[in-house]
C-alpha cells in the first residue's frame, strides 16, 4: 500500500472480532520484557491488515511498534484500541508517532484506575455482598456475583466503540468523570471492608479472669468501649504486618493461622 491515508472503515464485524480477541487473548504471550505488548498485536492485527494492506511497509512498520512494551488494566485497555484504531484509521501511517505517545501516556494511568475499580473495589463490595449472603445459607449472593461479573464484561464489550467514535478527545472528556467515579468508589470500597471485617471476623476473648469471685467479662468491656473492637485490632496488626520488608501474604496467613490455634487451645479467644 503506497498510500499513507487508508481508506477502510472498521465495521461492526471488526469490533466485535477485536473485543473477542481481547476478552480471551489480550494476555497471551504475556512477557517481563514487553508484557502485554505482543497481546495487543494480536487483538488488533487483523484490523491493521485491512487498514495497511497485507506485506506492506507501513503494515511492519506498526507491528514492530505495537509489539514494543505496553501494560495496562484488561478492564481499560479497549478504550486505548479504540482512540488507536481512529487514530489509524484517519492518519494511516503518519499517525503512527501519535499512537504510540498516546499509549505510552495513556496506559499507566488506565491502569491505576481499571485495575482499582475493577480488580479491587468491585471484587471487595459484590464478594463481601455474596459472602454474606452465603455465610447465612441465602444463595442469592451467588446470583449478585454473576450479575456482577457480567455487568463488567459487558462494559468491557461497549467502550471499544466509544471510545473509537470519540477518538482522542474521549481523554479529555472522561478525566474529571474518571476521577469522581474512582474517588467514589475508593470511599465505597472502604466502607464495605470495614463491614466485612465487623461480620466475617467471628473472634471474641473466652479468657475471663476473676476478681476475688467475680469474674472479669474481658469482651463485655470491650464491647462496651467499642463492638467489634477486637476484629479491627486483628486487621489493623495484619495491615501493619504486610508493610513490614520480606512479609508476604503466605507468611501472614500462615502466621495468623498458627496464632489463632494457639490461643484458641490456651483458651484465650473463641469463635464469635
Amino acid at each position: 500500500m503506497t498510500n499513507s491515508k487508508p481508506t477502510y472503515k472498521l465495521t461492526d464485524k471488526d469490533f466485535n472480532q477485536i473485543n473477542r480477541r481481547s476478552l480471551f487473548g489480550f494476555q497471551l504471550g504475556w512477557n517481563y520484557e514487553r508484557m502485554q505488548g505482543s497481546g495487543y498485536l494480536y487483538h488488533i492485527l487483523p484490523q491493521l491488515r485491512k487498514i495497511y494492506g497485507d506485506d506492506t511497509p507501513e503494515l511492519k512498520q506498526v507491528m514492530k511498534m505495537h509489539t514494543q512494551f505496553f501494560n495496562t488494566s484488561n478492564f481499560f485497555n479497549t478504550i486505548i484500541t479504540g482512540i488507536d484504531l481512529a487514530v489509524e484509521e484517519e492518519q494511516g501511517i503518519d499517525g503512527a508517532e501519535t499512537v504510540s505517545g498516546m499509549k505510552t501516556g495513556l496506559m499507566g494511568s488506565f491502569a491505576a484506575i481499571g485495575d482499582s475499580i475493577f480488580a479491587s473495589l468491585i471484587p471487595a463490595i459484590f464478594g463481601a455482598i455474596a459472602a454474606t449472603m452465603a455465610s447465612q445459607g441465602n444463595p442469592t449472593g451467588l446470583f449478585i456475583w454473576i450479575i456482577a461479573q457480567m455487568a463488567v464484561n459487558v462494559f468491557r464489550w461497549v467502550q471499544l466503540k466509544i471510545a473509537y467514535k470519540q477518538g482522542v478527545s474521549l481523554v479529555t472528556t472522561m478525566q474529571h468523570q474518571l476521577s469522581a467515579l474512582t474517588d467514589a468508589a475508593t470511599l465505597m470500597g472502604v466502607f464495605m471492608v470495614g463491614g466485612l471485617v465487623a461480620t466475617m471476623i467471628n473472634v471474641k476473648i473466652a479468657w475471663a479472669p476473676t476478681i476475688g469471685s467475680v469474674p472479669l467479662n474481658l469482651q463485655n468491656n470491650l464491647d462496651m468501649i467499642l463492638p467489634k473492637l477486637l476484629p479491627a485490632v486483628i486487621v489493623g496488626i495484619i495491615y501493619w504486618m504486610l508493610g513490614k520488608k520480606h512479609m508476604t501474604s503466605t507468611k501472614a496467613i500462615f502466621i495468623v493461622l498458627f496464632v489463632s490455634i494457639a490461643l484458641a487451645a490456651l483458651g484465650v479467644i473463641a469463635k464469635g
